[in-house]
Order: C-alpha cells, then structure tokens, then sequence
C-alpha cells in the first residue's frame, strides 16, 4: 500500500503568499508554518514529523523552505528518513529515503550549503543597502512603536506594579520592547 504524500509550506512573513511552493502538485495534506526558517519553533513541521508514517512521502518547494542551515536541513531531513519517510525537493529534483547512497548524501550537503550560502549573500546585500541608504538619508529604519502620551502610560502603569506581560498585550507590543521603553525611560 502506498503511502501518503504530504506537503510542507513555509513563508517568513504573513504577507507572503503559500500559493506557488507546492502548485500543481497532489497532495493528501498540506502543513503549512508562517516563521522565519531560523526558528527551531515551527509548530507546523513538529506536527507534520509526528503525522506521517512509514511509506509517506515529505514535498517541500526547496530546501530552504524546511531549513536555513546546513546541520537543521541534515537532521529534519534524518528525523523523516528515520520514520522510512522519503523526503522530495522539488526545485532541487531530489528524493532521499533514508537508505541513500554517498552521492545522495553529499548532494543533500552540498545543495543545503548553497541554500545557506545564498541566504548568507542575500543578508549581506542586504545590510550594504541599508547602510547606503541611510548615507544617503533615505532609510530612517522603523519608527516608534508607542507615542510619547502611551508611553508615558507605559512607563507609569509599570511603576504601579502592571504585569510585563499585561502591559505587551495592551499596548500591542512584546515584552521586549516594553522593557527597552523601561529602560529607555530610566535613562532620561
């Protein structure tokens, strides 16, 4: 009896569209996670992991779609295989099974460092265009989360004992960037 072949989809904002990873292809179930590759939290792939079944079939568009380094694509790529999983990359044209020879493996490695390599690459323009741009006076980067008057509010519901975490959820902002208004307070 053949196995299911189960599709995973990844974007890194909620803006982007899922549309075009697996078109065209038939699928008895899509998984489908909106988080940055980096994250080791993709509650979408932990239960894809758990869901499928010796003999099942793993699509993902490309391979860094399920990873954006080389040792996290390796052991997701190994916890499948583990289960008798086969997992198959479709822009890469490539299948691994678990029972792979030494050119499967060293193609999954040497496919998973380009994928980590561009990424790298794409970083680094990136970082060089907003350091130009800010030379140039055109990227200002991104403005205040809080006005003065919230936070002000901020600064004094914190003084009064409010939770970090009561004080995020009002104010629509992490805990984080409650503590850096804190601090920033603190130093004025």
């Amino acid at each position: 009896m053949a196995g299911q072949t189960v599709g995973y989809i990844r974007v890194s904002t909620l803006d982007q569209s899922t549309i075009r990873q697996l078109d065209g292809e038939h699928l008895d179930r899509i998984f489908s996670d909106k988080a940055s590759g980096k994250d080791q939290e993709r509650p979408e792939l932990e239960a894809l992991i758990d869901f499928v079944r010796d003999g099942d079939t793993v699509m993902v568009h490309s391979m860094d779609r399920l990873a954006r380094n080389l040792d996290d694509l390796r052991a997701i790529v190994r916890r499948l295989t583990d289960q008798k999983v086969q997992v198959r990359f479709v822009k890469e044209n490539l299948t691994f099974t678990g029972d792979d020879t030494a050119m499967a493996t060293f193609m999954l490695s040497v496919m998973g460092a380009f994928a980590e390599f561009e990424r790298a690459l794409i970083r680094e323009r990136q970082r060089e265009g907003i350091s130009l741009a800010k030379k140039a006076g055109v990227y200002k980067g991104r403005g205040k989360a809080l006005n003065a008057e919230r936070t002000a509010e901020l600064i004094r519901r914190a003084a009064a004992g409010d939770a970090k975490a009561a004080l995020a959820r009002d104010f629509g902002i992490s805990r984080q960037t409650v503590y850096q208004y804190l601090r920033a307070g603190r130093t004025r």
